[in-house]
């Protein structure tokens, strides 16, 4: 089940009574945070391709369709990378060589080509976009995100993207450390391996939340869920 091993999956069920710990999602108060769908992570040839993610666009489009016609929120964020030679030195300088680091700055600065959502996608002039600085859309100094869902007294993230294992699972752990419902679509998230997809989605559905596929998240859309305790 979405890649997740089968012990992993009874041992959970058999701890929480159930596997799923979100069994309904109010459209109104949710939103589909899709992350870093740009040419820099999909397009041939870029530094940072994460070539898995071009098959997830489908999926994607089909849950913001879905959350938009129920009344909910799509926001998509994009990663710039302005300025983080300057103040995000320990990825630039050290875990990365001079040429890495160049064609990062370049590739994914804000305006660029890489920078660009992927044109497949189906973004809306009433979506929301913002941009990001860090792995994490939610930690502090890299976007705009918690106030945006603050303010639209959103209280539930269904996380989409790419990668699974690094800005989306980033995301994941910190918006549940917000206090966030959080769910992995684990149909809408892609990495460099499906090793590394389901180890990410095994840690988020042991300990930061929910992970379900696009359609299930799909079934549970219905309004009045707030009095429902969160996982």
């Amino acid at each position: 089940m979405y890649g997740i091993a089968k012990e992993v999956v009874d041992r959970l069920a058999a701890r929480r009574g159930k596997l799923h710990c979100i069994e309904q999602i109010d459209p109104a108060h949710a939103a589909l945070v899709v992350i870093d769908m740009q040419n820099y992570f999909l397009a041939p040839g870029y530094l940072g391709e994460v070539a898995p993610a071009r098959a997830i666009v489908p999926a994607i489009n089909q849950a913001a369709r879905t959350l938009r016609a129920a009344g909910g929120t799509v926001v998509w964020v994009l990663t710039a990378s302005d300025g983080a030679d300057r103040d995000w030195t320990f990825v630039h300088r050290t875990l990365m060589d001079s040429e890495r680091s160049a064609r990062r700055l370049a590739e994914l600065a804000e305006g660029s080509e890489g920078f660009r959502l992927w044109p497949a996608l189906e973004a809306r002039p009433a979506d929301l976009r913002l941009v990001k600085r860090r792995y994490s859309a939610f930690i502090q100094g890299s976007s705009r995100l918690e106030h945006e869902l603050r303010d639209r007294d959103i209280d539930t993230v269904l996380i989409a993207g790419t990668s699974t294992n690094v800005c989306c699972e980033s995301s994941a752990r910190d918006a549940m450390m917000l206090d966030f419902r959080t769910v992995m679509l684990a149909d809408a998230l892609a990495a460099q391996t499906p090793e590394l997809h389901a180890a990410a989605l095994t840690n988020c559905l042991l300990y930061f939340g929910d992970v379900m596929n696009v359609a299930e998240a799909a079934a549970l859309l219905r309004p009045n869920t707030r009095g429902e305790v969160p996982c």
